[in-house]
């Protein structure tokens, strides 16, 4: 029973030996247990996005979503008054698709709500834009369909909240 338990014991030591030996320092190399992050940058600041569109308000959710985005899942403090980075963009586009009808009506069943961004990612230490993106979208879905009458702000809270993942995300490939 002992011989059988550092038998099972051995082998979970060198799959851990393994797993870390398979790891390489740089994420460009293959797996690697460093963060995905840059770690020099410690905080970030988020101006208020512009709004070239005439859909009200998406600047302002656009802007909060990417806040919180930035809080949530990077290891960055965001600083209004003036941060390591500056994370600015402008609303270029917001449209409206048709994804499908009702066969028995005509009606519209299903939409998308389609955002367009342009964004750059600036290193106030250095001067050195880090990222920067045009023509940057998502599209998101909502059902308009009288039965489930989602409303047109529910596919763009969908729409915000994803592109503010989208644009954290693009963060990383900075470095």
């Amino acid at each position: 029973m002992i011989s059988r338990v550092w038998g099972i014991v051995i082998v979970a030591v060198s799959a851990g030996g393994m797993l870390i030996g398979g790891c390489a320092s740089s994420p460009e190399e293959g797996y690697s247990l460093a963060p995905s992050y840059d770690a020099s940058i410690r905080t970030v600041s988020v101006p208020m996005f512009t709004n070239s569109t005439f859909a009200p308000g998406l600047e302002v959710s656009l802007t909060e979503a990417i806040i919180k985005e930035i809080t949530r899942s990077t290891p960055w403090a965001v600083d209004q008054s003036g941060g390591d980075t500056t994370l600015s963009g402008s609303v270029t586009r917001s449209d409206l698709r048709n994804l499908s009808n009702s066969p028995e009506t005509g009606f519209v069943q299903e939409m998308g709500v389609q955002l367009t961004v342009d964004f750059s990612w600036k290193d106030n230490r250095t001067g050195k834009t880090l990222v920067s993106r045009r023509n940057f979208t998502v599209m998101e879905t909502f059902v308009p369909e009288r039965r489930s009458g989602e409303r047109l702000e529910l596919g763009q809270s969908a729409a915000v909240d994803r592109l503010a993942r989208d644009i954290v995300t693009e963060l990383r490939s900075s470095w």
